[in-house]
């Protein structure tokens, strides 16, 4: 009955259509996060082999 009112504007609180698009964008974000953490790691461990190896003439 609440969510109802809420979300008819009746009673103050979010309404579920904006609940639930805020609950999938941070999940996006979360993800988008670590994927750049996991690119962060690949493009210094591949740096470090670069600089590992010997160099060429």
């Amino acid at each position: 009955m609440k969510k109802a009112e809420v979300d008819a504007g009746k009673r103050a609180g979010v309404p579920s259509d904006v609940a639930e698009r805020l609950k999938a964008l941070e999940r996006e974000n979360r993800e988008l996060r670590q994927a750049n953490e996991i690119l962060r790691k690949a493009s210094a461990y591949f740096a470090w082999a670069e600089l590992d190896r010997p160099f060429k003439r």
